[in-house]
């Protein structure tokens, strides 16, 4: 009889805990990752914003069912971006990566008001305990294109269209100039501001400026291939920035200094789920590390300056060479790095002047 009875309610029983099983909430350890990206200017297909979220698939590509993402592109660094992390971070995101150094503040003030959410901000300087930042050595790669475009100038005149006038844009100008008076001595920069990260329309405008007044090899801090094209159409040279810009100008583009950010975003969210993130870290990384990528000279790049320019990159990533090493002079003649000293992270990121061998003065 109790033999027939469990019977019957043995398959009840197991009906029972199916549906219990599927009542009960998924734990938070097997729940993917929410991610957002903050974007500054549109993804496209190439530039600052094109490489962070280059990465952002990678990351989706490598933890899979573990993570899952999502971007705004294309938001000012302006009240309108703490809206969108305020509202990012309400909409229940996990970690939020905000992608220019203008989303600084807004991301600081987000953060002081969800304690529970991680935070990363790119090349600022703030942090808190939710929130880290993240920058790469960048002058590294400037530097090294300044090395390729000291040799290949004929004019002795270099152009550089900045964008906005702050460290993180003076650094890379500096240190460019500083790689090509290292192998050639005459050379001058010139620089055009444009206060935008992105406006190809401007961008444009500024590298025929730079050619009308006689620069043959063009670099920038802009996120857009304007000037690579430019170049290609005007038979001058140009870099590629952020991201290698070589489809737009097959012959102009003589190198590009692109960015890796995916395996440090990999890294973040691997601690987000392993429980071992922090706040108030900052990460700095460059060639060494692989985030600074500086892509292999066009084949018009003479063999014996490929050879340099190679040595030179060894040289930073084994630690034997840093761009910002004295005796530096600013461009009226006063010493600001003695010989033998170098620049320290902190001052390079509070840097507010030209080295010697650039035109005119920074915008105030």
């Amino acid at each position: 009889m109790i033999r027939h009875l469990l019977t019957r309610l043995l398959p009840l029983l197991g009906s029972a805990a199916l549906l219990f099983a599927a009542t009960v909430p998924v734990s938070a350890a097997d729940k993917p990752v929410r991610v957002a990206f903050l974007y500054v200017d549109p993804v496209g297909d190439s530039g600052w914003s094109y490489q962070h979220d280059l990465a952002r698939r990678e990351l989706e590509r490598v933890l899979g069912a573990k993570v899952k993402t999502t971007f705004v592109e294309n938001i000012p660094a302006t009240a309108d971006a703490e809206r969108v992390i305020r509202q990012l971070a309400a909409s229940g995101n996990d970690m939020i990566f905000t992608t220019s150094f203008g989303y600084m503040e807004p991301t600081l003030r987000v953060a002081k008001l969800f304690p529970k959410v991680k935070f990363g901000h790119a090349t600022g300087f703030k942090t808190a305990a939710n929130m880290v930042n993240y920058e790469s050595r960048f002058y590294e790669g400037a530097y090294l294109l300044g090395v390729l475009a000291g040799k290949l100038t004929k004019s002795n005149t270099l152009g550089f269209v900045g964008s906005f006038p702050i460290p993180e844009v003076i650094r890379n100008i500096n240190a460019y100039t500083l790689g090509a008076r290292s192998v050639n001595p005459r050379i001058k920069t010139k620089v055009i501001w444009v206060d935008t990260w992105y406006d190809p329309g401007k961008e444009r405008q500024a590298a025929e400026a730079l050619i009308a007044q006689g620069a043959d090899v063009m670099c920038q801090n802009t996120d857009s291939p304007a000037i690579v094209q430019v170049a290609e159409t005007r038979g001058v040279q140009a870099c590629g920035w952020d991201s290698d810009m070589s489809k737009y100008g097959p012959k102009a583009q003589y190198a590009a200094n692109t960015t890796n950010w995916a395996d440090y975003y990999i890294g973040e969210v691997n601690k987000a789920i392993a429980g071992t993130w922090t706040g108030g870290r900052s990460t700095v990384w460059g060639l060494k590390e692989k985030m600074v990528v500086v892509t292999t000279p066009n084949k018009a790049v003479p063999a014996d300056v490929v050879k340099l320019f190679e040595e030179r990159k060894q040289a930073i990533i084994d630690g034997k060479l840093h761009p910002f090493t004295g005796p530096l002079k600013d461009n009226t003649g006063v010493v600001k790095v003695p010989a033998g000293a170098t620049l320290t992270h902190d001052q390079l990121r509070a840097i507010n002047w030209y080295v010697e061998g650039i035109d005119g003065s920074i915008p105030k």
